[in-house]
């Protein structure tokens, strides 16, 4: 199977084996036939598995094949969950259409927005946004969506964790009911399937890889370690490991910070992205990370979505999500395209029900191992992790709803 044989132009083509890719991956050898004859699509797959060309490709077949109006009207667009997404999906439109007649850009907060409304104002063809700047700058007269042609979802899944789908709604009011729709989601969740059917005609159903798995290319490991030595064995295992890329993930803003300038004291340069951070620190930091002048980005779960890091070969979970969903995005940074990676989980007692919850999740018990001079001297529960996590999801669960009554009631 060839990129030529799914039905592309020589010009996208070209463009693809620039990239050095010859053969298809599964989503795009699926999805990109079905978007190329106007269908609506619905699909699920992993990250890592080329899902961004799965769209791109054929919405640039689509809207060059159509006549240009002189104004260029935007009359395609992506939605994503973050900034990092948004500037990476628009990155592979501007490599993918560099033999073609398209114009493109992208709008997110966090930034001023004077650039992105000059760029607007000359015309484009494609438009990857954030629903939050997007909202802003049509509230202002800046963009109009009545001529969109294809919409993307991309991460739909996550826009509904982070409490877009009232934007999502309202930005849907507001395009023709006459488009072409297509949804990309890492899971299938009744939230999704519910949101799907709002939108989409007769969608056809994709799927590249199970339901929550995890990529079969990642070493899976659970190294046992009291909270207070993380950041010791984590420096310990960067630095005797030789280790030139490193992605850590911390629960929390706080948490990240603190770890970075550890492994900066430690001699290990290293970056913090999250919420906080400047638009413009988070842009440097990925940058830097890419180019390995940054050894070790530090992240919250705001980048377990959504960051492409070609062959990125660790992954250390610091702390375990307290989703367990959030996990298998999280791993899913490493093995990608092929590669082998691995991805090691620094579990501290009290975060056992978290991990049951992932193991029931994966539907598989992680192996674990305790490093010399780390044993833990803090007993880890007896209990099935299992349980405790059901446990601690129903507390979670019954606390949410007990702020949620407050909230109403004031």
């Amino acid at each position: 199977m060839t990129f030529e044989s799914l039905g592309l132009k020589t010009e996208l083509v070209k463009a693809v084996e620039n990239k050095g890719y010859t053969i298809p991956s599964p989503i795009q050898e699926k999805a990109i036939p079905l978007v190329l004859e106007g269908r609506d699509v619905l699909a699920s797959a992993q990250t890592g598995t080329g899902k961004t060309a799965g769209f791109t490709l054929p919405m640039l077949q689509i809207l060059t094949s159509l006549p240009i109006k002189h104004n260029r009207p935007i009359r395609g667009i992506v939605l994503t969950p973050t900034r990092e997404l948004a500037a990476q999906v628009y990155e592979n439109v501007v490599e993918y259409s560099e033999y073609v007649n398209i114009k493109s850009t992208v709008i997110f907060g966090g930034v001023k927005q004077k650039a992105q409304v000059r760029t607007l104002q000359q015309g484009i063809d494609i438009l990857v946004a954030t629903p939050g700047r997007l909202l802003d700058l049509i509230s202002q007269g800046f963009i109009s969506l009545k001529n969109i042609e294809i919409l993307v979802l991309d991460e739909a899944d996550r826009m509904l964790d982070m409490g877009f789908l009232r934007d999502i709604k309202k930005l849907l009011s507001m395009m023709p009911n006459k488009k072409q729709s297509l949804l990309f989601s890492a899971t299938f969740s009744k939230e999704i399937k519910k949101l799907a059917n709002s939108f989409l005609q007769n969608p056809i159903l994709v799927e590249a890889t199970p339901e929550n798995s995890t990529a079969e290319k990642v070493n899976q490991k659970v190294i046992k370690v009291d909270q207070g030595r993380k950041g010791e064995l984590a420096i310990k295992l960067i630095k005797e490991g030789g280790w030139k890329q490193v992605l850590i993930f911390t629960r929390t803003k706080h948490g990240a910070n603190k770890l970075t300038q550890k492994l900066n004291k430690a001699k290990i340069t290293a970056a913090a992205i999250h919420g906080n951070k400047s638009q413009g620190a988070r842009t440097r930091a990925l940058a830097g990370f890419k180019e390995n002048k940054v050894r070790v980005l530090v992240a919250t779960d705001i980048a377990a979505r959504g960051l492409d890091i070609p062959l990125l070969p660790h992954v250390i979970n610091f702390e375990l999500p307290n989703i367990a969903e959030d996990y298998v995005h999280r791993i899913g940074r490493t093995g990608r395209a092929g590669a082998s990676g691995e991805a090691l989980s620094l579990v501290c007692a009290d975060e056992t029900p978290y991990l049951g919850e992932i193991e029931k999740l994966l539907g598989e018990n992680l192996p674990f191992e305790i490093i010399d001079d780390f044993e833990p001297k803090d007993k880890f529960q007896g209990k099935p992790a299992s349980m405790q996590g059901k446990r601690q999801n129903q507390r979670n669960r019954a606390k949410k709803r007990g702020k949620s009554n407050w909230k109403n009631k004031k």
